[in-house]
């Protein structure tokens, strides 16, 4: 039975458990992220383009396959408020650093800033639709081969962040139609996919599959021929070494004929 005397007692007795959440909002673990955007251990999540509406190979800016050969719906693209251009200035700081240089010293206090106006240039295909590049097209009834050679290729290999350089030979054969798209929307296209963090198979297979998918082609064919400055100036170190890749879409690679006709006039034979 509680008495009076019980009652006083409880009331006077010290709320022993009063702070036992205390550390509930310590953030003891609330830097548990902190290295996230440092890149300390690459997972999948930290794969090249999370977080930025970019699948892993910097395809897509929007829910549809932009080419790539993805599936629609894999690159879901969250709200992106631009290049930022602070976190870039920052982080080449830290890599000034890193290799021991002064980052304050008169020929690099200005650095970061340049690097970072540069890599918002290299890189400004990231954010770029390709279906915009080739949305207009020509009625010209047009069904033969349509060739535009020696496109100059700049393009930052994904490895080493380090350049690559050459040639794209683009043809291609319209659909059954006989529209046509701008030639200098080639180039275009070519530009698009190669200003990303790129691989050189990979950007030919890109521009392929977007002529082969946007303008409905019956026969694609795109010759990349290009020099890669991870080779030449670091690593192996041969300057002068060439790599050739191709990708080739629907009649060109189903008649040997057509395919050797493209082929030969990209030699100017």
């Amino acid at each position: 039975m509680t008495t009076s005397r019980d009652l006083e007692r409880d009331a006077q007795r010290p709320e022993e458990h009063a702070d036992s959440g205390q550390h509930a909002d310590s953030g003891q673990h609330a830097d548990s992220g902190q290295h996230a955007d440092r890149g300390s251990t690459p997972t999948a999540a930290a794969a090249p383009g999370a977080g930025r509406g970019l699948t892993p190979n910097g395809d897509g800016v929007s829910p549809t396959d932009d080419g790539a050969g993805g599936p629609v719906g894999t690159a879901v693209a969250p709200e992106w408020t631009g290049f930022d251009a602070p976190r870039a200035e920052a982080a080449v700081r830290e890599l000034l650093l890193a290799i021991g240089e002064d980052p304050d010293r008169e020929g690099l206090r200005e650095t970061p800033a340049r690097v970072a106006r540069a890599y918002q240039e290299l890189f400004a295909g990231l954010r770029s639709d390709p279906a915009a590049v080739l949305e207009r097209t020509f009625d010209e009834d047009h069904d033969e081969l349509v060739l535009v050679r020696d496109i100059p290729v700049f393009s930052m290999c994904e490895h080493h962040l380090l350049p690559f350089h050459g040639q794209a030979h683009v043809a291609y054969i319209p659909a059954h139609d006989g529209r046509v798209t701008g030639l200098s929307k080639l180039a275009r296209l070519v530009d698009l996919y190669a200003r990303r963090p790129q691989v050189q198979e990979r950007l030919t297979r890109q521009v392929a599959d977007a002529l082969d998918e946007r303008l409905g082609a019956r026969g694609v064919l795109v010759v990349i021929d290009a020099e890669h400055q991870c080779m030449s100036a670091r690593g192996v170190r041969k300057p002068g070494a060439r790599t050739t890749t191709s990708a080739v879409r629907g009649i060109m690679k189903t008649s040997a004929s057509t395919r050797a006709e493209a082929l030969g006039l990209i030699r100017g034979g």
